[in-house]
């Protein structure tokens, strides 16, 4: 169980938007572009509503069972330590995955300013996680504070290029609306799914507030509701803004500042794009070292490969390398990292089914489960890893000789999308 802090409604709220706010948003409203046209306004809006009953969903599991474990514990529950096994393998195997994606988008970034092309990009990434790498072999921490200053300035960013923007809107951009028909609005969503990853993080938390019952939706409902509005608005002004060129832009926020303001925007969004990535991959690095060690001692890893935290951050650091030189691009490497995250939340959802006893609980509980299936069948092939994924965690628990009867060391700091959200940690983790 997780110490009270006497959590605050507002901050609540400010750290679960600081969970789901990322740093796909920097080019996630280009890759929705290229794959749906301006209907890809469409999914941006479908993720928004799924938010509202998946948000509603972990608030519940959260305010019932305030425990810091989160999807991992839920899963336990509901179904036991193999099912809980996979919720760990498909976070862990996702940060390799995903780290590529997350840095190749301010790489993209990088490249508008010095050129190079895919050479810059390549050099951005191993700089980042290099950086990110060092840091956390010597266990340097990154505060709580420095972290969601830095969600703070994505959205404070968000909002200044809204504005600017906002005057060069065009309605005749929305023409033609639907080219790739419905096969592009679906593929877009599965996309879309980078930019809404952290709300499993609200039934972490919910152990933290001075009366979970009652503060968790509230937080909840704030969180969604600021969330939905920055998502909507930046996308909706990059479809009427930038036109058709949004869909080939590798630095969409860029080119909204520069039309809008002019000047040295480029580099200035550049900066601001590589510190919140240092910032999220340092954070992912953390949490998901701590999460291989806990695997390891739960028995759902071989403790020779993951059983210390140097270890275990050795083997993020190489597969992540390994992963950016794989021939894919950057849209199917998303997927294969969207599909992880899409799993574990239909785990989470059916977990809810069986653990939350409303019938409006339920209710909601199954109409995120269904979302959430849907988004996991529309993300196509690259679904079958996250299923091939979680496959391997039940077989090796299965195996396993190295079982233990304690309770799972797995907690919601290892295995969090964006493990900054909780107020506190133990020694040497990310806050």
């Amino acid at each position: 169980m997780t110490a009270r802090t006497d959590l605050s409604v507002a901050q609540g709220a400010a750290l679960s938007v600081g969970a789901v706010l990322g740093t796909g948003l920097i080019s996630l409203p280009a890759l929705a572009a290229d794959a749906a046209g301006p209907a890809s306004l469409v999914a941006w809006l479908a993720l928004i509503v799924l938010s509202a009953p998946l948000a509603w969903t972990f608030a519940a599991l959260g305010a019932r069972y305030p425990d810091g474990g989160g999807v991992s514990t839920y899963a336990q529950m509901a179904f036991g330590p193999r099912v809980s096994a996979a919720v760990g393998w498909c976070f862990y195997f996702a940060v390799p995955l995903g780290a590529p994606v997350a840095v190749g988008f301010t790489g993209g970034y990088v490249s508008d300013v010095i050129g190079g092309g895919r050479v810059t990009e390549i050099a951005t990434f191993l700089v980042i996680v290099g950086t990110a790498y060092v840091m956390n072999w010597f266990g340097l921490r990154v505060s709580g504070g420095v972290q969601v200053v830095m969600s703070v300035s994505l959205a404070a960013l968000l909002v200044v290029t809204v504005i600017a923007a906002l005057p060069h809107a065009r309605w005749e951009n929305l023409t033609p609306f639907n080219p790739h028909g419905f096969a592009g609005i679906g593929a877009a969503a599965a996309l879309l799914v980078w930019g809404f990853a952290g709300w499993e993080a609200l039934s972490s938390l919910s152990g933290e507030y001075r009366n979970p019952r009652r503060d968790v939706p509230r937080a909840t409902l704030i969180a969604v509701a600021v969330v939905g509005v920055l998502y909507l608005a930046v996308a909706l002004v990059s479809v009427l803004a930038l036109g058709p060129a949004l869909a080939g832009s590798r630095a969409p926020l860029a080119d909204l500042l520069a039309i809008g303001l002019g000047g040295p925007v480029r580099i200035i969004t550049a900066v601001v794009a590589v510190v919140l990535t240092l910032g999220a991959v340092n954070a992912y690095f953390a949490g998901s070292s701590r999460l291989g060690v806990a695997l390891a001692a739960d028995g759902a890893l071989p403790a020779r490969v993951f059983g210390g935290r140097r270890r275990s951050l050795t083997f993020i650091f190489l597969a992540g390398i390994g992963c950016v030189f794989l021939p894919l691009d950057l849209h199917t490497s998303a997927l294969l990292t969207t599909g992880c995250f899409t799993l574990v939340y239909v785990i989470g959802t059916a977990a809810a089914l069986r653990l939350l006893p409303g019938v409006w609980q339920r209710i909601v509980a199954g109409l995120a489960f269904t979302a959430v299936v849907s988004l996991l069948w529309l993300t196509g092939p690259p679904a079958l890893l996250s299923l091939v994924i979680a496959g391997g965690a039940v077989a090796y628990r299965a195996i396993s000789r190295s079982r233990t009867a304690r309770p799972s060391s797995i907690s919601s700091a290892s295995i969090a999308p964006n493990p900054t959200t909780r107020p506190r940690c133990e020694e040497g983790s990310v806050v």
